[in-house]
């Protein structure tokens, strides 16, 4: 395997197109301190495996695509699986 770094996170945001959005949360316990910090980076991927928001996803280093992406999706680990109407109909029946 090569010398790439490769982080895992969640796509957030799919809505580019052959880019998305994948939020990576670290945490980590303060040096001094010692309190538990939690942080998280949003960064912007390649994609050619069509990736859907809630998707865990392996993304690897890779030479500028663009001016602000410069990661790709190297596989999915875990799909999310949402329905669309699920969150509408329950919204629409506390209104009435």
């Amino acid at each position: 395997m090569n010398e790439r770094r490769r982080m895992t996170g969640f796509v957030t945001s799919n809505k580019m197109m052959k880019t998305v959005v994948v939020e990576i949360t670290r945490t980590y316990r303060h040096p001094l301190y010692q309190k538990v910090v939690h942080s998280s980076k949003r960064v912007k991927a390649h994609d050619e495996l069509e990736c859907n928001i809630g998707d865990q996803v392996r993304i690897v280093e890779s030479r500028p695509i663009s001016k602000e992406k410069h990661w790709v999706v190297e596989e999915i680990i875990k799909r999310e699986t949402r329905t669309a109407d699920a969150g509408v109909g329950e919204l629409s029946n506390d209104t009435n």
